[in-house]
């Protein structure tokens, strides 16, 4: 049933009175009065709306009345189904014009405001359905499997599952995805699952191709779509981590880092969280760590002095209290990093 709240017929009546120089009443599928240029007439019922609902066409009243006041009613029709009554006041040759008009913009913000709320509607479900899809373990019910295939899923296949951050959902994007399951997650993530492995490293080509700011991680293919999920979010954390080159991580390149960041090396506070603040720092244990700790080709690589390469590494080494430039020192500095992330 489409229906107006007593707030939003007021405010339609409320705009509506700014351009017709009539009083109107809005009235719901009973014929009570939801909005009205006299607001004492809010929660009484108009005869003349009962009457247009009950015979589906417009009701003229040229008198006054105790209940009804001289002017049109006509139902308000959405989708063959009467949901409410337009009334305005005076005399109807006068007010008649006015009532198409009226009745027309309600009409419309009506099936605005029902649009809307089933757009949120299947939103919150498609939410709760991954939700509940991330979080499950063992055989797939049943129910599961129907809930799935409204999605395109196939729960009896095996499926990989890509953590995309960054995604610019432009035309050019939503065609690419649009054979796929995807969901779009809060932080700027959108998870995409894809059950035909073969079709992975062509997509991510063209994804990758026409936009360089994209990252993206890679599950496993599994049986279970949360394990996936699991593998391609740790994945991302450690790209996030430790910012490689590349634009794509797979779980498999990375299993052993993302084993490192989980594990409970540093029970005293991470020193790496000392580098938060200092971006140039963090940007510079990052490019040693990828450049295999080759002086001057991190140098190179972030455009500075080899003298001011050195000086950056001391200060990392004074305000964390590790060297970079000792092996295990820098390992232990890189499981700091991971361990911000995870």
């Amino acid at each position: 049933m489409f229906q107006l709240s007593e707030k939003q017929a007021q405010e339609i009546v409320d705009k509506m009175m700014k351009d017709i120089p009539y009083s109107i009443n809005i009235m719901n599928d009973q014929g009570v009065i939801v909005g009205s240029g006299k607001k004492e007439r809010i929660g009484t019922v108009h005869p003349g709306a009962v009457k247009a609902l009950s015979t589906g066409k417009m009701v003229e009243v040229w008198k006054d009345g105790r209940f009804e006041k001289k002017g049109t009613n006509e139902p308000i029709v959405i989708d063959e189904e009467r949901v409410g009554v337009i009334g305005i006041s005076g005399n109807p040759d006068e007010v008649r014009p006015f009532c198409n008009i009226v009745r027309t913009t309600v009409a419309l913000l009506i099936e605005q405001k029902t649009a809307l709320e089933n757009l949120a509607h299947e939103a919150n479900r498609k939410k709760a359905f991954l939700e509940l899809l991330l979080s499950h373990h063992g055989a797939y019910s049943q129910k599961l499997k129907k809930e799935a295939a409204a999605y395109k899923i196939d729960l009896l296949l095996k499926t990989a599952v890509l953590c995309l951050k960054h995604l610019d959902l432009n035309n050019e994007a939503s065609r690419l995805l649009l054979p796929y399951p995807s969901f779009r997650m809060e932080q700027d993530y959108d998870l995409l699952l894809i059950q035909n492995p073969a079709e992975v490293d062509k997509l991510i080509k063209q994804l990758t191709k026409s936009q360089p700011g994209l990252l993206i991680s890679i599950g496993n293919v599994e049986a279970s779509i949360s394990e996936s999920f699991r593998q391609a979010k740790s994945a991302m954390n450690v790209m996030l981590a430790l910012k490689p080159p590349s634009q794509v991580i797979r779980y498999e390149e990375a299993a052993f880092l993302v084993r490192l960041s989980q594990a409970n090396l540093a029970p005293n506070q991470n020193v790496v969280g000392k580098l938060e603040d200092a971006f140039d720092l963090m940007e510079t244990l990052r490019s040693f760590i990828h450049n295999n700790c080759s002086i001057s080709t991190t140098a190179d690589e972030l455009n500075i002095h080899r003298n001011t390469l050195q000086y950056r590494l001391k200060r990392i080494q004074v305000l964390t209290g590790k060297d970079p430039r000792n092996l295990l020192q820098l390992f232990e500095l890189t499981h700091g990093l991971l361990s911000l992330y995870k």
